[in-house]
């Protein structure tokens, strides 16, 4: 066995170690590539007069921080001239915490903004939400998704949950806010102008279109539902009482800083006392998810990775040869024990027969599990399953997923069959991809990797594995790649179709898997590496960066090992970047964000992702092919 492989492998494995916390898990950043959450904090405590000086402070710290040379935020570091919404919420976020327009570094903000069309040509509907609710812009009669649109049942042609869970969670405090308007800014607050002479977000919301133009169009039967009295007192105990059951123990809105912020918002619009035991534990929630970031400033994470991250690492250290009866284990089998959901969640409305039984991302979810994290956590306990416990949560955890499977044949994120192509027509400027739960490649590879693997389930035995790989092939682009929703992008869509579909007994010379190794070895970097720009899951088409990064580079090598034979110079080369990179001695390639959150908006950067698929991947390609012929430098 090659011992520099053996050497590289045991580093990731004692460095992962040492981070192991107490209770078993891994306590690791799921940190904003941006600073969208931390400028809507502190919008939130500054314009709500919840007096925080310290943490505001800190947040600031960081807000500026990220700002580039020439004025602009941006949401990855590789985006081109900055991003016009993430510019605004810090601009005005500053100026809330006490910043002068006149220091040189808000107006060359200013001044960008400006320059990158001004605030009407923000395309996020949160951003526009955000700056509405502090008085930067002009509310409008009238928001796109009324308050009615609560009381329609499910026969109707368009129905609340029709939306995502996470579009749902937002959506809820958005429309209350949208009905009540509130204007919750502070007097020291100077409106930024625009070239344009309606600033009201009615205009900004609808472009050209309006909703009762868009919808009358297509849906006759709802266009009437403005907002009357009557239904609007309706709507808004409807949206009040949706929050309040889907408030989380830690007092967050389904462990969502983003959703939590607009809950205590449309809370003081319905006139709540910032001392109200709602609004006073919403905020210790978001307290908890303060981290410091890489670089040592204290940031808001969304939510937390705990539960995601202790399976992943638990799962991969298992693969890396650690024993299940090594203490790290066993603590960690123990945690994700208690983690597993006991309760039904929304997720139960499209499934026949529901029971609780998947795991979350963070360890503050309690109603709300996901496809990823339950085969993660599945392939933590597995070689624990000899115990009773592990048993039981094991087939709990697989006959949920096993449930959630979408009429289509694949999987999704959160939800079964939350597509409807109504939703497409509803203008959420910004937000369409989060506001249904379709399948998606990623998510349908990494279920059949899972159940392929762990299971024994194949496609020629298993008529719904079957339809899992028909609908893989169905979804791969042109150039022989797959997107990816919830990494970043084509390369972890890739890698996640092409090991899922061989786990799943498919032939690594199927001709659509020759075509994705193909356009793997076409976009490897100089360096043996692989890189893919955030710009790409905002275009929808492949972008490579100028440089290679660790996870990338660890799932296309994965992606490789599993549809090869024996090692190819492709893999060897890899293999050398990332055990470079292993190296102590050797500087870490340059951080990069490859977690996805919203399409051009959303991006973040998990501590653990370049530790543990590096360890993964050169595991697997240990355990497949020994240490090959690697270079010895």
């Amino acid at each position: 066995m090659d011992q520099r492989m053996d050497r590289g492998i045991d580093r990731l494995v004692q460095l992962l170690l040492r981070k192991q916390s107490q209770d078993g898990s891994w306590r690791l950043g799921f940190i904003d590539s941006g600073t969208t959450t931390d400028a809507a904090a502190v919008m939130l405590l500054t314009s709500a007069g919840i007096r925080k000086p310290a943490l505001v402070a800190s947040l600031c710290e960081r807000i500026l921080a990220k700002q580039g040379a020439d004025g602009a935020w941006r949401v990855y570091p590789d985006e081109e001239g900055g991003n016009l919404a993430a510019t605004a919420e810090c601009y005005f976020a500053l100026q809330f915490a006490g910043l002068s327009p006149s220091l040189a570094r808000m107006k060359q903000a200013r001044e960008r903004i400006s320059e990158l069309g001004g605030l009407s040509r923000i395309d996020s509907l949160l951003t526009k939400f955000l700056l509405a609710i502090v008085g930067q812009y002009e509310w409008p009669r009238w928001f796109p998704v009324p308050l009615s649109l609560l009381l329609l049942p499910p026969s109707a042609p368009l129905h609340f949950y029709q939306f995502s869970g996470y579009a749902r969670v937002h959506m809820a405090p958005m429309m209350l806010l949208g009905s009540v308007k509130p204007t919750f800014t502070l007097p020291h607050i100077e409106p930024l102008r625009s070239h344009d002479s309606d600033l009201s977000l009615q205009q900004l919301l609808t472009q050209q279109d309006s909703w009762q133009q868009h919808i009358s169009m297509r849906i006759p039967s709802i266009s009437g539902l403005s907002p009357l009295t009557a239904l609007n007192k309706l709507g808004t105990a409807r949206a009040l009482q949706y929050m309040q059951r889907r408030i989380e123990p830690d007092g967050t809105l389904y462990c969502y800083a983003s959703a939590t912020i607009l809950m205590i918002h449309a809370l003081r619009a319905l006139e709540y006392d910032i001392r109200h035991p709602l609004i006073t534990k919403a905020v210790s929630g978001l307290e908890t998810l303060l981290i410091r970031d890489d670089t040592n400033l204290l940031t808001t994470q969304n939510t937390t990775s705990t539960v995601w991250d202790t399976a992943l690492i638990s799962h991969t250290l298992q693969d890396a040869g650690v024993n299940t009866n090594h203490p790290s284990i066993r603590s960690a089998g123990q945690y994700l024990l208690k983690h597993q959901h006991t309760k039904l969640g929304d997720w139960k409305l499209n499934v026949e027969h529901p029971l609780p039984g998947g795991w979350g991302f963070s360890e503050s979810n309690t109603m709300n599990p996901d496809l990823d994290d339950t085969t993660a956590v599945l392939r933590a306990i597995e070689r624990l399953a000899h115990s009773a416990p592990y048993r039981e949560a094991r087939e709990l955890g697989l006959q949920w997923l096993l449930s959630m499977q979408n009429s289509d044949g694949g999987w999704a994120a959160f939800e079964r069959n939350v597509n409807s192509r109504l939703i497409s027509w509803v203008p959420l400027d910004g937000a369409e991809d989060a506001a249904t739960d379709p399948s998606t490649p990623d998510l349908t590879g990494r279920t059949l990797e899972y159940l392929g693997k762990h299971t024994g389930l194949t496609t020629s035995g298993s008529h719904f594995m079957r339809r899992a790989a028909d609908w893989l092939y169905c979804a791969q682009q042109a150039d022989g790649s797959w997107y990816g929703r919830w990494g970043v992008c084509y390369i972890y869509g890739t890698w996640a179709a092409l090991t899922g579909l061989i786990a799943a007994g498919e032939s690594p010379n199927h001709p659509q898997i020759r075509k994705a190794k193909e356009w793997l070895h076409r976009i490897q970097l100089p360096d043996g590496g692989f890189g893919e720009s955030c710009r790409s899951d905002h275009v929808k088409r492949y972008i490579p960066l100028s440089y290679s990064t660790l996870s990338q580079t660890a799932w296309a090598l994965d992606a490789l090992i599993a549809i090869s034979a024996e090692p190819s110079p492709a893999m060897e080369r890899a293999c050398d970047f990332l055990l470079r990179a292993s190296d102590s001695e050797n500087p870490l390639p340059r951080k990069y964000p490859t977690g996805a959150g919203l399409p051009g908006y959303i991006y973040t950067q998990y501590e653990s992702y370049s530790h543990v698929w590096p360890l993964l991947a050169l595991a697997n390609y240990r355990g497949k092919f020994g240490g090959g012929a690697l270079p010895a430098t």
